[in-house]
């Protein structure tokens, strides 16, 4: 990825998975008696803390079960734990401006009247900010939104219309009507400061927030519509839900920017001549496991996995962010492809020895095996993160003209330095870097093509590793496999991460060669991405001792040249159409996003000292 697009995936840090909403009222309920200690002054702390529970606590319940039942009676998206969420954090608003209120009255010669001025402020600041989750989640109109979006405010404006007497303004109802809508001897002597007027204030401060938050919404939104064509509120909702909770909504986002594709499905498979079963199968779809977690083919290594008889290798192909499927669904496709080209392909019993071929920074390992080849590309120990579609099918194309059929080219994806630089080590089309991928891929394809071909022996290894997804290692952990022609033995390794910290790869395998005594090896990586859904940044050998992962990588071979038997090998190619995200879109959405973090939030600040400024002069004025 770009360092935009870094920026983009490293938001994510700043989310977390919303709590269930019976937590998020409890500690509500909490944080309310503890305000209501701290706000009221009677005789018993108890009673402090239930009158807080009472007055703050209860618009807070009110909102969290109202709030998803209201919103999804008008075909909302709102879940419990989201919106018990939102009130708890509104409830910290409210608590967090009384409490600013009542140290500046005790400071200053303001008062009490300064206190609930600061009240209505803090209620319409409570309807202004749910009017804006509600409308990114929902996506519904602003006044649709405004009736879920209103709840926790008019709850918490009915108390104190019934408990700070208010009624007895008022010329209306009977004895009945009053003795549940006036109960001021029950309430705090503070509260009687509260008069009529103040609640028509409060609806001329909520119209005015409300309205200047939905100015703010059209005005980020509208550079996302004229160059995207969508809406940044449908990227909000899909990005918090995914990561919040796990939904496919992101999914349905990145649906509306994506374009169709066909992609080629490579497999080379290798069974034992004894009995015909499958050893082990690399399976190479020229797509790009992202963007993120479980969405799109973030996870596509480990469907590979789960669809292969034998143990599977999927390798990362050379392919950039573009290639992203845009949803889980697209994986299925890829899988029938890999199916079908498994289902025809014709196995030799002969491979040749490995070759090494080098043009300026790139590195190529290749195998022929029959009249097809793997090819493994790197350009450790310089820097480099994903390959350009264009320049893997340009490389591949080159090594087939030496006569060689089909083409296996992985990116082992094993050098790079994190998010530093511009360009992260990215290769594109016309780039020195891509010339000397295409070279060295021909010089690989002139070398097999006329290299002698003797049995072939496989051995595998696999250790799942006691190492997380958090700590840069996904659910396949560690696969090795060693092929033996003739007197030659070569180690592959596969490493379930994104990339690798800059020099672990020589270290990894300086280690397999001296331990294991092999002649040549490679270190690659899956490029998955369910290591990335909380950091950006999480290459294998970040969080991982290189000193733990260099011994369990060096038994690994070891236990793989132990498992050594004839195996026969064969490769097929099938095109799968799938939709991914597209040329450029993937660099178009990051710099939208980037750009409307950066400049919202001074246009938020912009906004918010305006609606307060204008507050303050409605208070004046009144």
């Amino acid at each position: 990825m770009t360092t935009t697009q870094g920026d983009l995936a490293d938001l994510s840090r700043y989310i977390f998975r919303a709590p269930n909403w019976y937590a998020s009222v409890a500690f509500s309920l909490i944080i309310a008696a503890l305000a209501g200690v701290a706000a009221f002054d009677s005789r018993y702390v108890l009673e402090d803390a239930w009158q807080g529970v009472f007055y703050i606590g209860i618009p807070t319940v009110v909102a969290s079960v109202l709030t998803p039942w209201v919103d999804r009676r008008l075909d909302g998206q709102l879940t419990p734990n989201r919106a018990s969420l939102l009130a708890l954090f509104c409830e910290l608003v409210t608590v967090g401006i009384m409490t600013l209120a009542g140290v500046v009255a005790i400071l200053t010669p303001l008062g009490q009247q300064f206190v609930f001025d600061a009240l209505l402020v803090a209620l319409a600041s409570v309807f202004a900010v749910r009017l804006l989750v509600v409308m990114a989640v929902s996506r519904k109109s602003l006044l649709i939104a405004a009736v879920p979006a209103s709840i926790q405010t008019l709850a918490a404006a009915l108390l104190l219309f019934v408990y700070s007497g208010t009624m007895t303004y008022l010329e209306i109802g009977g004895p009945i009507f009053r003795s549940y809508l006036s109960r001021p001897e029950r309430a705090p002597e503070a509260l009687s400061l509260i008069v009529p007027q103040d609640f028509l204030l409060l609806a001329v401060m909520c119209l005015l927030y409300g309205g200047a938050a939905w100015l703010f919404v059209v005005i980020i939104d509208t550079p996302w519509k004229r160059g995207l064509g969508v809406s940044v509120l449908d990227f909000a909702r899909g990005f918090i839900g995914h990561i919040a909770e796990g939904t496919r909504e992101l999914e349905d986002f990145f649906e509306q920017l994506g374009e169709e594709a066909i992609v080629p499905v490579t497999v080379l498979s290798f069974r034992r001549i004894e009995d015909g079963v499958e050893k082990a199968r690399f399976v190479l779809p020229m797509i790009h496991p992202g963007p993120m977690g479980e969405i799109g083919g973030g996870n596509l290594p480990a469907r590979v996995a789960a669809s292969s008889e034998g143990m599977a290798f999927p390798p990362h192909a050379t392919a950039g962010h573009d290639f992203n499927l845009v949803t889980e669904r697209e994986v299925d496709t890829v899988i029938e492809a890999a199916t079908r080209a498994h289902e025809r392909i014709e196995y030799a019993r002969t491979a040749s020895e490995s070759v090494r071929t080098l043009d300026g920074e790139a590195s190529i390992l290749g195998q022929a095996f029959g009249d097809d080849a793997l090819l493994v590309a790197t350009y450790a120990p310089g820097f480099a993160d994903d390959v350009e579609y264009a320049v893997g099918l340009s490389a591949a194309a080159e090594a087939r003209t030496t006569g060689l059929d089909d083409v296996m080219l992985v990116d082992a994806h094993n050098s790079n330095d994190g998010l530093d630089g511009e360009t992260l080590g990215h290769v594109t089309p016309g780039s020195r870097r891509s010339f000397s991928m295409i070279q060295a891929a021909g010089e690989a394809g002139r070398r097999l093509a006329s290299a002698e071909q003797g049995p072939i022996r496989l051995g595998v290894a696999w250790d799942r590793t006691r190492w997380t997804p958090q700590e840069g290692i996904g659910p396949l952990g560690v696969r090795v496999a060693c092929v033996e022609v003739g007197d030659q033995r070569t180690a592959y390794v596969l490493v379930d991460g994104n990339n690798m910290e800059p020099g672990l790869r020589a270290r990894l395998v300086a280690a397999v060669t001296a331990r294991t005594g092999v002649d040549e090896a490679e270190m690659m990586t899956t490029d998955t991405h369910i290591v990335n859904t909380v950091k950006a940044d999480n290459q294998v050998g970040a969080a991982v001792p290189h000193d733990e992962l260099e011994s369990l990588v060096a038994d690994l071979v070891a236990d793989a040249l132990a498992d050594l038997e004839p195996v026969e090998a064969g490769m097929a190619v099938e095109r799968a159409e799938v939709t991914v995200f597209g040329n450029d879109r993937t660099e178009t959405l990051a710099s939208h996003a980037n750009a409307m973090i950066s400049m919202g939030g001074a246009l938020a600040a912009a906004f918010i000292l305006v609606v307060v400024a204008v507050s303050v002069l409605i208070f004046f004025v009144t």
